[in-house]
């Protein structure tokens, strides 16, 4: 069974530098105020951008993230549980545009406490069609997570859903944008 015709979703990130999405890593190179704003989003969690990727052999900043599960489920969660959340831009990736051989499917377990639990490197499966169909809706625990989530709770989306991590660049051009 072929990857096309599988979505993948990134949120839109503004002041997209050049012609292709980049890791952390390759920012810092290359564009070292743009890295400063994202990994900024990584402030008391420093050392997640330390942390390997054992099946692609790399770091978590050496990989860009998307995910299987589409995003409106999560935000229409988040919206239930009374916070005005105005459409949000992600981008759209056709799962066939990545190599299978440099990218996984992560699952990330929940955060029990408010705690990352360690990584496990039985978590992280290959980057075929059929765990990519296995994982692409949103778990129920992270609905209900969204749907109780408290106002003063900081809007994380991703943090127990799971991702598709890919050690390279993305052309801007195999690109979509959707608003949910």
């Amino acid at each position: 069974m072929p990857l096309t015709g599988m979505t993948l979703y990134h949120r839109a990130v503004r002041d997209v530098r050049g012609d292709h999405l980049l890791p952390l890593s390759t920012l810092r190179e290359r564009h070292p105020d743009v890295y400063a704003r994202e990994a900024a989003k990584y402030v008391g969690r420093e050392a997640l951008m330390g942390e390997r990727v054992s099946r692609l052999d790399c770091l978590w900043t050496d990989v860009l993230f998307f995910s299987p599960v589409n995003p409106g489920p999560l935000l229409d969660a988040a919206r239930q549980s009374g916070r005005a959340i105005p459409p949000v831009r992600f981008w759209t990736l056709d799962a066939a545009h990545l190599d299978p051989a440099r990218a996984c499917v992560r699952l990330v377990r929940p955060w029990l406490g408010g705690v990352k639990p360690a990584p496990d490197p039985a978590d992280e499966l290959p980057f075929t069609p059929q765990t990519l169909r296995e994982h692409s809706a949103a778990p129920p625990a992270t609905l209900d997570r969204l749907r109780a989530l408290p106002e003063e709770a900081p809007l994380i989306l991703w943090m127990d859903v799971p991702h598709v991590l890919y050690r390279g660049e993305v052309p801007l051009g195999a690109l979509g944008e959707a608003r949910f």
